[in-house]
């Protein structure tokens, strides 16, 4: 069989192609270029880059944690439950903070540090004269306050 003139030039593009290569100078001094100049960044502290320029990291903010769980009437966690917290002080319609429940039926909330207490309650659609479930935390600093909100039948 013989080879055209086309196809030899096809195959000879195709066995440069995939000969193996061994870095040469157009390879190996761009990559040294970058190492030599990028070399002095990884010597630098990160605390260097800091926002305000002092070089210190921002101190940890402190907080409290009101941990909850929503249950249904047979006792399975309830997803999707809009769960509304306010200090036990405010007006009763205010509002302070707007969760829902994951699909574990679990919410969390961070609050200021210090004494205090709050009402949680959710937020659902209940009987005519039924209040809707809720429940009184205490926090004296940063702490985690666990607590349980049963929906009614």
């Amino acid at each position: 069989m013989e080879i055209t003139e086309p196809v030899r030039l096809a195959l000879e593009r195709v066995r440069a192609a995939t000969r193996c290569r061994t870095p040469g100078k157009r390879t190996l001094v761009p990559f040294l270029a970058i190492l030599f100049f990028s070399y002095p960044l990884l010597l630098t502290s990160p605390r260097a880059y800091c926002a305000d320029g002092s070089g210190q990291s921002k101190p940890k903010l402190n907080y409290a944690l009101i941990f909850g769980t929503v249950w249904d009437t047979n006792n399975r966690p309830v997803y999707g439950v809009p769960v509304k917290i306010r200090r036990a002080d405010d007006k009763p319609t205010k509002v302070r903070w707007e969760l829902m429940s994951d699909h574990s039926g679990e919410f969390a909330q961070r609050v200021p540090t210090g004494q205090a207490d709050y009402i949680v309650w959710a937020d659902i659609k209940t009987r005519k004269g039924q209040p809707k479930p809720e429940s009184r935390v205490h926090i004296e600093n940063d702490e985690r306050v666990d607590i349980s909100l049963h929906l009614p039948h």
